[in-house]
């Protein structure tokens, strides 16, 4: 599998390295990358159709986090710059799996990670979470201060050739609050409803609280799982030496 590595200054160069991803997968390559992108809220398709939309965007840079596009589906993400990304980009086609057969594939692979480092996280989320969906995890009840707090949400996009599978994680203890504050005023304008109580972290389920740490447990999580063969190539996309 290609590991895809290194981080930018700004979100627009950060979101690059998708398409270097979606091309590996392409060729039949299937690709990795997990990493903490610069301070921003990343608004979906959705979003983008909505009528507070334009609203919405300048509630986000109002707080103080750049209002970026992504191309996946979901509602708006924040990410405070040690907010994890990941997206693995696999090959479609016959015999490659569906659309839900990648999610399960992912999020049992992002659960079994986390509760490897000893974060005690099932699937789910709580009422009125961030980037509400059926592909989530979050803190167990009984575990830590922020029991049932959503750490993690999936979205995917897909190609006649390759399909990417992306999603955030919240790793810090730091995180949940200033998450928490943005999203309750860019999620008022889009009229979606959030409970800024519903945000919790890894570190919160019990895990580290260091987003490298985390990050590399799930890079390796997908490299030695069913789309990987516990190979790793890696590919450096910020000119840095691999």
């Amino acid at each position: 599998m290609r590991v895809f590595r290194g981080e930018f200054a700004t979100p627009a160069a950060d979101r690059e390295p998708t398409a270097d991803l979606l091309a590996s997968a392409a060729d039949g390559v299937p690709a990795v990358r997990v990493t903490a992108p610069p301070k921003q809220v990343a608004f979906g398709r959705r979003d983008a159709r909505d009528p507070g939309f334009e609203a919405a965007k300048r509630a986000a840079e109002a707080a103080g986090f750049p209002a970026v596009e992504r191309d996946v589906g979901g509602r708006a993400v924040a990410y405070t710059g040690s907010t994890l990304s990941f997206g693995v980009a696999v090959p479609t086609g016959a015999g490659r799996g569906s659309i839900d057969a990648r999610y399960e594939t992912a999020t049992e692979a992002l659960r079994d990670a986390l509760r490897d480092l000893g974060a005690d996280v099932v699937r789910g989320e709580p009422p009125n979470a961030f980037c509400p969906g059926d592909h989530s995890l979050r803190v167990a009840d009984g575990a830590g201060d922020a029991s049932g707090g959503k750490i993690a949400g999936l979205a995917q996009r897909v190609r006649a050739d390759a399909a990417l599978v992306a999603g955030v994680l919240v790793a810090s203890a730091a995180d949940p609050d200033p998450i928490a504050r943005v999203t309750d005023r860019v999620y008022g304008a889009l009229d979606v409803p959030f409970d800024p109580g519903s945000v919790g972290s890894v570190a919160d389920a019990g895990g580290p609280d260091d987003p490298d740490a985390v990050a590399r447990a799930v890079e390796a999580a997908f490299v030695e799982g069913a789309w990987g063969d516990g190979e790793r190539e890696i590919v450096r996309v910020d000119g840095a030496d691999a």
